[in-house]
Parts: C-alpha cells; structure tokens; sequence
C-alpha cells in the first residue's frame, strides 16, 4: 500500500483523485476525504503558504508511511497545496481507502491531525489588520498528541 504526496501551487481535482483511488478494485469497501478550505475567518482575505520542498515532501511521506504501519489502507493520496491563497480555495485533500470504513475514517483523521502539526509549513495571513504569520494552535497539539498512544 502506498500513499501518494504531492505539494504543488495550482488547485487539484477531489473527485479526480478519489475516483483513482478505487479505479480497478473490487476489494475496496471504503473510501474517505477531507478537503481543508481557506476560511474568511477575521477578516482573512488571504493565506499564503511556505515551504521548503525537499524538506516537505520528506516529511509528508514519512507521514503517510505511519499510516500506512498503523491502518489497512489499500491506497491514498495527500495533496497539499502551497503559495497564496484566497478564502474559499481548497488547501488540501487527504483521501484513503481500506477494506473497512472505520479504518479509512480514522486513518484521514490521523493524517489530517499530524498534518496540521507535522508538515513544515509556514502560514502567513493577510486581512483589513495587515499581515501576520499563523502560531501553532494548542487545539491542534492535542488532536496530534491523541495519536501518541
């Protein structure tokens, strides 16, 4: 099982991406996603993300290959987007399948949570206050920490 990482600028396809997953198998009993968006929170009018790519997609795929130890995924994919975007605009995909729902749920949701605290990006926002780089979020360590067991 492999789990495909991309970081790229331009926006991607979900219903693309999720209908590769399964293309061929009949052995797949489930398939789930999460798309994170750019929201106009506080008046963000835009969100750019930096990165260095080596050092991303190192750390990208050494995230998936943790799911891929911890869950019976038979396939994935995690695109993650970088650059300036504008509220509204798709971030990121994570889709998996398994055999079972309940490890396709819990494996996206591990990958989002170590995602959000593990992939080096760096967040800078913009709004009607001017420009200021995003901190970790104390909400975000704790979802991550639960994984830790």
């Amino acid at each position: 099982m492999a789990i495909a990482v991309s970081v790229q600028p331009g926006p991607f396809d979900a219903g693309h991406e999720l209908a590769r997953l399964g293309a061929g198998r009949a052995d797949i009993g489930a398939v789930a996603s999460f798309i994170g968006l750019v929201r106009a929170d506080d008046g963000l009018t835009a969100l750019t993300l930096e990165h260095h790519p080596t050092m991303t997609i190192r750390q990208l795929e050494a995230i998936a290959r943790t799911a891929g130890d911890r869950f019976p995924l038979l396939g994935g994919t995690i695109i993650h987007r970088h650059g300036r975007l504008l509220p509204g605009e798709a971030i990121v995909l994570v889709a998996v399948s398994s055999i079972h729902r309940g490890a396709a749920f819990s494996a996206c949701e591990f990958l989002m949570d170590w995602l959000k605290t593990r992939a080096p990006f760096w967040k800078l926002e913009e709004g009607n206050w001017g420009k200021r780089w995003v901190d970790a979020k104390p909400d975000d360590d704790a979802a991550a920490e639960r994984w830790a067991r």
